[in-house]
């Protein structure tokens, strides 16, 4: 029996991208939009291209509420939802992977996510996203970093991988995201037991700036009895890291890092964290070590956020700066000419490069 796959989605002034979201979207048996007040003209582009577009106002704002109404959209007798929104753009031929795997026993797919593109047009932040499910029995819930969860006494659910979807990301720097910090202080108030609150309200204070304020969220988080992910622990602990060098403790800094390096091992972002502080301290052995600790690390773990700083030319960089300062100049040419393939553009890098082999011829 053939499967009737739907797209939904929330919007609200994103004429802008209305277009570029429908790229590939023709694979779907209907995309559906519940619009939020847009006062552009995202609803006539939506509606001009066949997108069933319904209206609503969500006072007070928060995400899960939105979400929930664009599912209640999509039609009882539809069976796989994919929720998109209007600033991502999915991978042509990804109607038929979804087939493949459904019959494969999913209930829900995880799928690789791209969160920006750098200038030079390689990924930049990428992890996997679980927005492909069924239509029955899934709710969306929290106010902020929204997630979809089973209704009780709904089966047990199977989660299956597909590497061949892939989301892509356009984010808009004019789009505020003032409203991130009381939706999320709102959801730590509504449960202050949840870890994954506790965890993105921490790192959204570290984006502000609010280093104190973060340091105290992310040390509750790493308190909490359900805060048991390790890639997540791990994360708030390299987050404290930052927290301290940005106020030029360095002691709390390493400290934090040799933490978080410990918690996961087999990523690479701590690793490259640890090696960035020893470098800033000029321990230029610690330094070494940990950037070839992260460079051991080949394949990109499936479980967590990937940073494009870690899995670029920055560990062969700051490798190869700090076995030049051990004398190791061989091996820091070496990096340097791998950091370079992976960074051509980049004239510091060419200078370095040029001055190694001039050192050593």
């Amino acid at each position: 029996m053939a499967l009737k796959i739907a797209v939904y989605a929330i919007s609200k002034n994103e004429a802008s991208c209305a277009n570029r979201f429908l790229t590939n979207l023709d694979e779907a048996d209907g995309v559906f939009v519940t619009d939020t007040g847009s006062v552009d003209d995202t609803v006539q582009l939506l509606t001009d291209r066949g997108v069933h577009v319904t209206r609503c106002e969500v006072q007070p704002w928060r995400f899960d509420k939105a979400r929930n109404i664009a599912l209640g959209a999509v039609p009882a007798d539809y069976d796989i939802c994919f929720s998109l929104d209007l600033d991502e753009v999915v991978s042509p031929g990804w109607r038929a992977e979804i087939e493949s795997i459904w019959r494969a026993g999913a209930h829900r797919i995880r799928y690789n996510y791209v969160w920006n593109t750098l200038p030079d047009g390689r990924d930049g932040v990428t992890f996997w996203y679980d927005r492909i499910h069924c239509r029955h029995g899934f709710k969306w819930v929290k106010a902020v970093h929204e997630i979809l969860q089973l209704d009780e006494g709904s089966r047990e659910e199977v989660h299956l991988y597909s590497k061949a979807i892939v989301v892509r990301h356009y984010p808009e720097a004019s789009k505020s995201r003032s409203a991130y910090v009381p939706l999320l202080e709102l959801a730590c108030r509504e449960d202050s037991e949840d870890d994954r609150s506790a965890h993105y309200l921490g790192r959204e204070y570290l984006h502000k700036g609010k280093y104190a304020q973060a340091i105290v969220e992310l040390t509750r988080h790493l308190s909490l009895r359900s805060a048991i992910w390790k890639p997540e622990r791990a994360a708030s602990m390299r987050y404290i890291s930052t927290c301290h060098v940005k106020g030029d403790n360095f002691t709390e800094a390493q400290a934090w890092a040799l933490r978080a390096c410990a918690e996961a091992p087999e990523e690479r972002e701590p690793w490259v964290d640890l090696g960035t502080v020893m470098y800033l301290q000029r321990n230029y052995h610690g330094a070494y070590f940990a950037m070839r600790q992260a460079l051991q690390i080949q394949e990109k773990p499936l479980t967590y956020i990937c940073e494009p700083k870690s899995w670029g030319s920055y560990p062969y960089d700051i490798a190869s700066l700090a076995a030049y300062h051990l004398g190791v100049k061989q091996e820091s040419r070496r990096l340097c000419e791998k950091a370079l393939e992976l960074e051509p553009a980049n004239e510091r890098l060419r200078n370095n490069l040029a001055l190694i082999c001039g050192e050593i011829a």
